[in-house]
């Protein structure tokens, strides 16, 4: 089990506001403000808000034996914690709504397949594989990680005038950094890059 999601019994005594945090909503990640990427590492059931968890991640590496679903309509409630738009950027209307409107989940080759999963790993190395991607993103430059991410995420709903728009500001902040004379540095200079993030 990677995640359940809510605890029913405090959504069925009245305490679901006890489940969100003023700064990131449920669990205190789901609308979390954040330039870092996040990477999920799944091995097992993402359910419900556990799956509204996964959703809000940047990166999803899972296992075979892992599955994602929505099953809130299953007892009369509905993904409240992004899953209803998220899940259809990530794997498309048509089979995000299947799985919303069934509470069926969605097994981790299917997820791979979709689109909503980036590494379909064996069962009990999803972490050692999320922290080898993690180390991967930490050998780019921090600045144009963080920039780059920002425009992807708004490419789910701003259109194209807005993203040439933010892409033109994200590059021209980019270039003035420190950062850009090092990786252009090194790059001549045939070494890795020694980032400091400004």
């Amino acid at each position: 089990m990677f995640s359940a999601g809510a605890d029913l019994k405090a959504i069925n005594s009245g305490n679901a506001a006890a489940l969100n945090t003023a700064k990131g909503g449920f669990a205190g990640f789901a609308y979390r403000e954040r330039n870092k990427p996040v990477i999920v590492a799944v091995d097992g059931l993402a359910t419900a808000g556990g799956c509204e968890i996964v959703l809000a991640a940047d990166l999803v590496v899972a296992t075979t034996r892992s599955s994602f679903g929505l099953a809130e309509v299953k007892r009369n409630l509905i993904a409240g914690a992004g899953g209803l738009f998220r899940l259809p950027r990530a794997i498309g209307q048509a089979a995000a709504m299947e799985a919303i409107l069934t509470g069926e989940p969605i097994t981790a080759e299917r997820a791979y397949n979709l689109g909503l999963v980036n590494r379909l790993v064996e069962p009990g190395t999803a972490v050692d594989e999320a922290l080898a991607l993690a180390a991967k993103i930490c050998e780019s430059a921090p600045l144009a990680v963080w920039a780059s991410r920002k425009v992807v995420l708004a490419a789910a709903y701003a259109d194209d005038d807005t993203l040439k728009k933010m892409t033109n500001a994200q590059f021209a902040t980019i270039m003035s950094s420190e950062d850009t004379k090092e990786g252009l540095t090194a790059f001549i200079e045939k070494r890795p890059p020694n980032w400091k993030g400004r």
